[in-house]
């Protein structure tokens, strides 16, 4: 199944990216399934990959975040002296990219019992937060009540004169 944006160009803007995404997520495309990950929201704006690199150490792994896209990378450096008689733990390079949404950042990473953990969280600028924008009414000298909603369930009461 081909996806095409083009009918949606036409009424947005600065959203090129966005369509170049998912154009690209309907090409067929060689599944890398090397290092197994999990991506876990724990709360609204927070998330956390892990990836498990087992047999590599934390100076083998390279994190980069830039604009939209976190990159993972790891490169053993060393082979272990003796001649493996099998060898069940991969220790292949490997590159993994996460795109990430705007507005999200990579707080931190911690590497324990094999696991790699990258944490997420989505901080949103002030200026770019959905807020309420209050109408004007003229009247004469009455005050006008007006009930609004929130946005979180409360109703609150709007005075003005």
């Amino acid at each position: 199944m081909n996806f095409d944006p083009t009918p949606y160009w036409r009424s947005t803007v600065g959203f090129d990216h966005l369509f170049d995404l998912l154009a690209n997520q309907a090409l067929p495309q060689a599944q890398e399934n090397y290092p197994p990950y999990n991506i876990v929201r724990i709360d609204e704006d927070n998330y956390r990959i892990s990836i498990a690199v087992a047999g590599f150490t934390p100076e083998e792994i390279a994190i980069t975040a830039e604009q939209n896209q976190l990159t993972v990378e790891g490169q053993k450096r060393a082979q272990p002296t003796g001649q493996y008689l099998y060898q069940g733990i991969s220790a292949r390079a490997f590159r993994r990219q996460f795109n990430l949404a705007d507005y999200v950042k990579v707080k931190g990473a911690s590497f324990e019992h094999g696991l790699l953990e990258i944490d997420l969280v989505r901080e949103v600028p002030e200026a770019m937060k959905p807020r309420r924008i209050e109408i004007a009414t003229k009247s004469g000298d009455k005050v006008l009540e007006n009930t609004a909603n929130t946005g979180d369930g409360r109703v609150e009461q709007l005075k003005r004169a």
